[in-house]
């Protein structure tokens, strides 16, 4: 039998099974709303498809009751963890009233929500980077123990945003997590044309503090870097700067046509790799996922899926009175 890797890092067996649930949740949702959109039913996608095992592993080493996420918009899988439900981001994508990220008002993918520990994001790419410093500053200044986790891309890690607050961070010894989910592209532009050093962690040397790589189709490892720099920023030695590297398995969006700048060689390569697959053979070899559990476990994934998209389709729109709601101090 496979050694058991995520005992190593001080995850249990119920922990590891619900990891890739979490996972498989993240992967259904995501793909019901590309159905949808194609249907005409939901109007945009930005997706998650091959970076779940970093968001998720990354998930499972914060504290949900305690912690704050300033995460980007593909974070679908971190942010069920900390209590987000295919309901609601079904809600979000059909903009309804309901919707918990903004009542219908954003796009998909700009997660919030004050009783989730969201902040919540916008479209400007890598704004929520110093939001993520802004608050780690405060709760130092009101004398309060939490670590604050902000994801984005690689593209994000070039914006003047993602540097002044790393030195920023860097220069306070901020309880910051930089979490970078590194998927080779910003939108159609490759890694080899976005950075000049070998790779996003390498950055983090410029700012005082610790920069690691780690492979992002891998939960447990995820998990293990993602723990030592939350212990890390909780003993109040500082920032850290993680670099996930996966590969975005889909369209930048849906309104993207990837076909136009990768080969569909590459993306089919890619899906060998695939962290749902390799979760799941890692788990089937160390005996807790066997055809009968995974069955299950897909049923009830599916159960909530189609639960959830009907319960949003039906749901109503946001009243033509509440425009004007939280913009002009009403």
């Amino acid at each position: 039998m496979t050694t058991k890797r995520h005992e190593e890092v001080g995850l249990t067996d119920a922990q590891v099974l619900d990891m890739y649930y979490y996972m498989l949740l993240a992967r259904k949702v995501d793909e019901r709303q590309w159905l949808l959109n194609r249907a005409g039913k939901v109007p945009f996608v930005i997706s998650c498809q091959g970076q779940e095992a970093a968001q998720v592993g990354a998930a499972f080493a914060m504290e949900t009751e305690r912690d704050y996420l300033c995460p980007y918009y593909r974070d679908l899988g971190l942010v069920l963890v900390f209590g987000q439900t295919a309901r609601d981001c079904m809600l979000s994508a059909f903009a309804k009233a309901e919707d918990p990220n903004s009542g219908g008002r954003q796009m998909p993918g700009h997660f919030g929500g004050k009783k989730y520990n969201i902040l919540t994001g916008s479209s400007p790419v890598t704004t929520q980077v110093p939001h993520a410093v802004g608050m780690a500053l405060a709760g130092r200044m009101q004398k309060k123990d939490f670590v604050v986790y902000t994801s984005f891309g690689e593209g994000s890690s070039n914006q003047g945003d993602f540097h002044e607050g790393a030195n920023f961070a860097g220069v306070h010894k901020l309880p910051v997590i930089f979490f970078c989910e590194n998927n080779k592209y910003a939108i159609s532009v490759p890694l080899n044309k976005q950075l000049a050093c070998e790779s996003v962690a390498d950055r983090a040397i410029g700012y005082g503090f610790p920069g690691v790589s780690v492979d992002g189709n891998d939960p447990i490892e995820v998990y293990r870097v993602t723990k030592e720099a939350v212990e890390r920023a909780r003993s109040g030695a500082g920032p850290t700067l993680i670099e996930a590297v996966m590969y975005r398995l889909v369209p930048h969006s849906s309104d993207d046509d990837d076909r136009v700048y990768r080969t569909r060689e590459e993306v089919e390569e890619a899906k060998k790799k695939d962290p749902l697959i390799l979760f799941a053979t890692y788990l089937k070899e160390v005996g807790l996922l066997d055809e009968n559990t995974e069955a299950d476990m897909l049923a009830r994934v599916q159960l909530e899926v189609d639960e959830a998209t009907e319960y949003a389709e039906n749901a109503p729109y946001p009243s033509p009175e509440s425009t004007l709601t939280h913009v002009y101090g009403e």
